[in-house]
């Protein structure tokens, strides 16, 4: 394409181009996806976050990870299987099974569980922090490597800075939880890459959001609850009562479920995988304040530290 014309038009305080369209409204329409693409990545990050406060909860309370993870998919599942099977059952949602099983292992009961285990090992500062991240650097690394999108050095001292945030978590639960500290960050760090992965494949396949949310709730549906009533059963959901039952279902149907996975994906296609995936850097901030404001969690001086250094390398990676 050849390079525009640019004309003074008098009485006006822009330029317009040879066919007397102005720049500056050109200008605003060229930077109104980056906005829309970080607005649904700031309100993906605000769900995951709220999400888990309350998975730590319910984990308090007595839901087993599994529990949680049906929460989480079944009842938006229930809502959106029709949007998911209205192309054919064989078709599904018109990913097809095999990309919709990958996608739903990536950012369904599967991923979530893996989070929701974490949480029994170590405190809520540690998964609200290395899961974000290692999503973010993971999306990164994903992102040159096989999408070819080209690593900028802000993004690769981003990425440094951001596992030494991840190092001083390590350090503080080798130094007060032991093993199984250890164990528990490790599985944050699965499932951040789980969710790296999913990125990826979002930008690859170039699959639009809502497709995604529908077809990995028609999974929960159709696979994933069956196994839960077969291998785990309902005596932990009846024990907790209906309304820890009742706000898990919004906060981990809904909040923090399908809506932040359309968000995401939308944020994906508008912003390209590498940036999309700094937004869980996000998490680890909104969810100390949530926690601290619903369930009066206060961090120690070693999350606080982490998270510091964890939030400067996204700054970096989002430059």
């Amino acid at each position: 394409m050849g390079a525009a014309i640019l004309e003074y038009q008098p009485g006006e305080s822009h330029l317009r181009d040879a066919q007397g369209r102005s720049v500056n409204d050109a200008s605003k329409k060229a930077t109104r996806p980056l906005l829309v693409g970080t607005i649904c990545g700031i309100l993906a990050a605000l769900g995951w976050a709220a999400g888990f406060v309350a998975a730590k909860h319910g984990v308090a309370v007595g839901l087993t990870p599994a529990d949680l993870a049906l929460h989480r998919y079944f009842w938006s599942g229930l809502l959106l299987m029709p949007l998911a099977l209205r192309q054919g059952v064989l078709r599904l949602g018109g990913i097809g099974w095999a990309r919709g099983l990958a996608l739903a292992i990536l950012s369904g009961p599967p991923q979530a569980m893996l989070a929701y285990t974490g949480f029994i090992l170590v405190p809520l500062g540690h998964g609200t922090t290395i899961q974000p991240a290692c999503a973010a650097l993971g999306g990164l690394i994903m992102a040159s490597l096989i999408l070819r999108e080209r690593a900028t050095v802000e993004r690769i001292v981003g990425g440094a800075i951001i596992v030494a945030g991840l190092i001083v978590f390590g350090i503080e639960s080798l130094a007060t939880l032991g093993r199984d500290g250890i164990g528990g960050d490790l599985l944050f760090a699965a499932a951040g890459l789980f969710w790296a992965s999913f990125g990826t494949l979002l930008r690859l396949w170039r699959v639009p959001g809502m497709q995604v949310a529908a077809v990995t709730g028609t999974l929960s549906v159709l696979v994933f609850a069956p196994l839960h009533a077969i291998f785990i059963g309902y005596g932990d959901i009846l024990r907790v009562g209906w309304q820890e039952n009742l706000l898990q279902i919004v906060v981990q149907g809904i909040i923090a479920g399908a809506v932040p996975i359309y968000l995401f994906a939308r944020s994906v296609i508008l912003l390209g995988a590498g940036r999309a995936a700094t937004f869980p850097a996000l998490v680890p901030g909104f969810s100390l304040i949530i926690g601290y404001l619903a369930l009066g969690i206060v961090p120690s001086l070693a999350q606080v530290a982490g998270l510091a250094i964890v939030l400067i390398g996204f700054r970096f990676v989002v430059r």
